[in-house]
């Protein structure tokens, strides 16, 4: 009996304690749009987006510095199980400004020309920006941790370079990349470059003094230049891999494969392979001679099997929000409304039903409720149409979850603009009436007419010896409030003679307590 009333006790003073929604008939609250996301507790490959509508709407992340990902993850990242360890560099040009550019693996040095500008994720391929060139303000990077693969000496195996472009007018001799380095042969000293520029509107490489035979003497040269245009105000993705062991080198634009050749004496597969060796004061140039928009510039040291160029991940992202306080306990859900649409060339928007959409792209919803907010993940999952009707489904504490998936290119993202959960507050038990209070020698008889609701199953009794205070002590019974069970008279014996008492009373039922009685007032004296 004690527990019962320490439970009711606290359903009775939560709602004070959490500033909950209550009310009579339907209610409605509201999560995102003008009422913000603070309750989407949980976000996963999910991020915030300003860009989209007038208020911030959740859509998927398009980079692994915003969805909270490892640092594998990326382009290449869904198809292939890269591990820390083989991501060696990875700048995501997110950061605001361009002087907080840096390499997130934190192995090279990152320094931007003052000139240089970073757009915002308007205008970015991925994640919430890009380094924006304007073709004499360079950003430099610079090998600083011994493990790169790039660091001066290094006898660099498998390894892959990628990044994304959006050229302003690709001009002939636009150089996007640069690397150069000095090694010492035979006492001489040998320059060594990577340039990645523009040619007859392809992308032209050349590795000058990069492959080295396996004394490290002699050196071969590779150059090509893609098959496919690089189109002005586009974004395409380029990637250059080599495989140490057969001396493969292969160029992929936009996921299609360019170019192949061989570091090899013949240039064919076979024979002798060259592999690269770091000089002396290496390091990498990006847009000294370019105009236009970088992203997501990376090295691996690792063959990428596979590539994938969509701008959001396959597997998706998920939101969950806190367990969300309706109120009252055994609050009934009616439906649940939601809106919004898909990214893309055009933002289409659902204003109602489900968000699903003809690319593929679309949001799926669960639902969950309960009395307990902190034994929420014992309760099930259940998956709901938005605006429909929903049955069966009751408790003061409610948590949505959604789960999104990208179009079948992976181009665009749907996103949630705002979420309405409509409901039923539970109806608490009217207070019962006609109270009377009667003194009597160290204690005080209380009496009244049971509550109109024919659900209450029992009643509290809060006493005090100090007007507006709800829980006093020293009764015979215990501490305030008293469980009176279902009756309908109490004595509260125990009381000092002389000291005056108020009393409320307070109806409950097996899922809520009800509000006060009228309060009144006795003072035990002896003899009464």
């Amino acid at each position: 009996m004690k527990n019962l009333m320490i439970f009711i006790h606290i359903i009775y003073i939560f709602p004070f304690v959490c500033g909950s929604v209550s009310g009579v008939g339907e209610n409605t609250l509201l999560i995102g749009g003008e009422a913000s996301w603070k309750f989407a507790e949980y976000k996963n490959g999910i991020i915030e987006a300003a860009s989209v509508r007038s208020n911030p709407v959740l859509k998927l992340s398009s980079s692994a510095s915003d969805s909270g990902y490892s640092a594998a993850s990326g382009v290449t990242g869904n198809f292939i199980s890269l591990t820390e360890s083989s991501l060696d560099l990875s700048v995501s040009f997110d950061e605001k400004t361009a002087f907080l550019f840096r390499d997130s693996i934190d192995r090279y040095r990152v320094s931007a020309h003052q000139e240089i500008n970073a757009a915002d994720r308007r205008f970015a391929r991925c994640g919430s920006g890009a380094a924006l060139f304007d073709g004499n303000s360079p950003i430099i990077i610079e090998p600083q941790r011994g493990n790169a693969v790039f660091a001066p000496g290094s006898r660099i195996g498998d390894f892959t370079l990628e990044f994304w472009m959006y050229p302003q007018l690709f001009e002939n001799g636009e150089q996007i990349i640069s690397w150069t380095a000095i090694r010492q042969v035979n006492g001489n000293y040998v320059t060594q470059r990577i340039i990645c520029s523009a040619s007859k509107n392809r992308l032209n490489w050349t590795f000058h003094n990069f492959f080295a035979s396996a004394d490290g003497l002699s050196h071969i040269n590779i150059e090509f230049s893609g098959g496919s245009p690089v189109v002005p105000k586009t974004w395409s993705h380029h990637l250059v891999r080599f495989d140490a062991m057969t001396g493969l080198i292969e160029y992929l634009a936009d996921g299609y494969s360019e170019v192949i050749a061989y570091a090899t004496p013949s240039g064919r597969e076979g024979g002798n392979v060259y592999q690269p060796i770091a000089g002396n004061g290496g390091a990498f140039i990006l847009g000294g001679k370019y105009i236009g928009l970088m992203d997501e510039f990376k090295i691996h040291s690792a063959f990428i099997e596979r590539a994938t160029i969509q701008k959001y991940s396959s597997s998706g992202g998920r939101m969950e929000t806190a367990a969300i306080d309706l109120g009252e306990n055994n609050s009934r859900l009616i439906r649940i409304n939601v809106t919004g649409g898909r990214t893309g060339l055009y933002n289409e928007f659902h204003d109602s039903g489900r968000l699903r959409f003809s690319d593929d792209s679309e949001i799926q919803f669960f639902i969950r409720s309960g009395e307990n907010p902190f034994r929420m993940n014992e309760r099930t999952w259940t998956s709901f149409i938005p605006g429909s009707d929903i049955t069966g489904v009751y408790g003061r504490y409610v948590q949505i979850a959604a789960d999104f998936y990208p179009s079948a290119d992976g181009e665009t993202s749907p996103y949630l603009d705002e979420i309405r959960i409509v409901y039923m507050p539970g109806n608490p038990p009217l207070p019962p009436v006609n109270l009377t209070a009667v003194a009597v020698d160290g204690g005080v008889r209380l009496s009244w007419r049971s509550s109109p609701d024919i659900n209450t199953t029992g009643y509290l009794i809060y006493y005090s010896n100090v007007r507006g205070e709800l829980f006093g002590a020293g009764a015979s019974l215990g501490s305030s409030p008293v469980n009176a069970g279902k009756t309908n008279s109490i004595l509260i014996d125990g009381l000092k003679n002389g000291t005056l008492y108020y009393f409320r009373v307070v109806s409950y039922d097996e899922y809520n307590t009800g509000e006060f009685s009228r309060e009144v007032t006795a003072r035990p004296l002896a003899g009464n």
